[in-house]
């Protein structure tokens, strides 16, 4: 008989991402905070720095009348400058913003306190290391504050603490409300990302590598610390993807109780007809674009928008490797179709080209190729830039004659970025395929998205995604989703499946073309968040009870 699940009354869920979009965890939160409003309405509270930027596109709206009387009693009693308001996104939650500036005036206590009670080693700590610590601290108090002021031990409460960087939150409340039970979820383990990025293989070599051993070659000690101790002693130890546990058991030592896989929601999605319409404006805009770059016209149904974003990753992301593909494709004769290659990858932006803006805007056919006709904005380590300098060296200069034209687009897409002006959803809805190659990718957003939107997708099974997708059974470029076999050494052959199902790709009709769209919607559709929040009920009831264990009292 299956037990009844223990459901929490309030949930506090803290992440440097709150109202703040750097990252993935950012989507994970804003797509599933409506799923949990709907049930939990205003007992749903989510904690995130206080940055001090408040400008006209922030997500954060101010409201002084939420959580008045507690809000002074915080400031005067516990020493918290928390700003209260709600999350401008579906669901609209309520946000507290806490100023975790004075409390690095308290951080060699605060080190000594969770070296004493916790073996948390800040030693060796060095660059975000202090700030997200005083900010996970600061979270920490705005809970409990809101707890004694609130709550009772009569209420079943639950801290979800995303990444090492809210990790010392978590901690402090076990000893300061032990009462709350907490959840710690790590999207990629600190020392695994690192392995990764210092270009050492990860995944053949993993289950020799140990943790504390690499985060001592890495000079990671302290990340990783807070990371495992707060894995083995939370609640309820969870992260995203079976791929990533299997990073987790060899690294920190410690699998994860739940595995809580990212979904989202369908509002994510414009209605059919709105998808259309973005889908023929932006491919217009992204063909004038590449014409006013090259000074070569590119023909609507003649060319194949391919495209990849992201963090920029060099490896990790697969960037590598995606223009290593396009690099041969630019020489193929088999290709059917001209490719034009969309890499936005934010780097660092100096300004749009003037020169750029300028033929935008006269709107001239001009028949003469810009200098680095491949760049929309010029950067401030344009000449040291990894991209600027390898699309040149394998051929992608967008000369005449080649088969693939390039788009490098190295800003955030937010609407306003002085060239093409699009958000980052509609440059999206304009491609026809899109490319996530990644080496290391613990879930993988972008590949998801990209078929809810029903652009078919390359990705790998080094990607928490791609493995999902494999499980589901419903891979192959034909259904929506090709998911290539990627490994430490098999570089070669993953910029060779690259090429080869993007040559597949260009060749099919249009009914074939819009057969592969549908069938990659409805793999998406599998992945709603109504069909994943289960498995967060699955952590909360897990936290709920192995903190009435560690308080030595009944369930409830």
């Amino acid at each position: 008989m299956t037990r009844e699940l223990l459901i929490p009354d309030y949930i506090f869920e803290t992440s440097w991402e709150v109202c703040n979009k750097v990252g993935g965890i950012y989507t994970v939160l804003s797509t599933r905070a409506n799923t949990l409003q709907a049930v939990f309405h205003d007992k749903l509270f989510f904690i995130g720095p206080d940055l001090g930027q408040q400008t006209l596109r922030s997500p954060f709206v101010e409201a002084d009348n939420l959580c008045a009387a507690w809000k002074r009693h915080a400031a005067e009693h516990d020493g918290l400058a928390v700003r209260v308001g709600r999350w401008d996104i579906p669901g609209r939650p309520i946000v507290f913003l806490v100023d975790f500036h004075p409390f690095f005036s308290q951080k060699n206590e605060l080190y000594t306190m969770m070296w004493n009670r916790y073996g948390v080693d800040s030693l060796h700590a060095y660059g975000d290391y202090d700030e997200a610590s005083m900010f996970a601290y600061a979270a920490g108090r705005v809970a409990e504050s809101f707890y004694r002021y609130n709550l009772t031990a009569a209420d079943r409460v639950v801290y979800q603490a995303h990444e090492w960087m809210t990790a010392m939150g978590a901690l402090y409340l076990q000893t300061a409300v032990p009462e709350i039970a907490t959840i710690f979820t790590t999207h990629a383990t600190s020392i695994g990302r690192s392995i990764a990025g210092n270009n050492k293989p990860l995944y053949d070599y993993l289950f020799a590598y140990n943790g504390d051993q690499m985060a001592g070659e890495l000079n990671m000690q302290s990340k990783h610390s807070v990371e495992k101790q707060t894995a083995h002693r939370a609640d309820c130890f969870t992260t995203v993807s079976e791929i990533t546990n299997n990073e987790c058991k060899e690294l920190l030592d410690k699998p994860a109780d739940v595995v809580l896989m990212n979904g989202f929601e369908e509002d994510l999605v414009p209605p059919q007809s709105d998808l259309v319409e973005k889908r023929t404006r932006t491919r217009a805009a992204l063909l004038h674009l590449a014409g006013c770059l090259t000074g070569t016209r590119l023909r609507d149904e003649e060319t194949l928008v391919v495209g990849t974003s992201g963090r920029y990753e060099f490896k990790n992301k697969g960037i590598d490797v995606f223009v290593e593909a396009l690099g041969h494709l630019n020489r193929s004769r088999e290709l059917k179709k001209e490719v034009l290659a969309v890499i936005a990858v934010p780097g660092w932006v100096s300004a749009p080209r003037s020169d750029l803006q300028e033929r935008l805007q006269n709107d001239r056919n001009d028949s003469t190729p810009l200098e680095m006709p491949f760049l929309t904005h010029w950067l401030h380590n344009t000449a040291d830039d990894l991209l600027v300098n390898r699309l040149p060296a394998l051929g992608l200069c967008n000369a005449p004659g080649g088969r693939v034209k390039v788009l490098l687009i190295p800003c955030y897409l937010d609407g306003a970025d002085g060239i093409l002006n699009l958000s980052y959803y509609d440059l999206l809805a304009g491609e026809d395929l899109s490319v996530y190659p990644s080496y290391y990718e613990p879930w993988g957003y972008t590949p998801l998205e990209s078929i809810a939107f029903g652009v078919p997708t390359i990705t790998t099974d080094l990607a928490g995604f791609g493995r999902w997708v494999k499980g589901m059974a419903c891979e192959g470029i034909d259904k929506g989703v090709e998911v290539l076999h990627r490994s430490d050494y098999n570089y070669g052959e993953v910029a060779e499946g690259i090429g080869e199902t993007i040559t597949r790709f260009a060749a099919k009709n249009r009914g074939e073309l819009d057969e592969i769209g549908r069938q990659a919607t409805q793999t998406a559709e599998k992945a709603l968040w109504k069909h994943f929040i289960g498995y967060y009920y699955e952590a909360y009831d897990f936290a709920l009870r192995r903190a009435a264990v560690r308080l030595g009292v009944a369930p409830r």
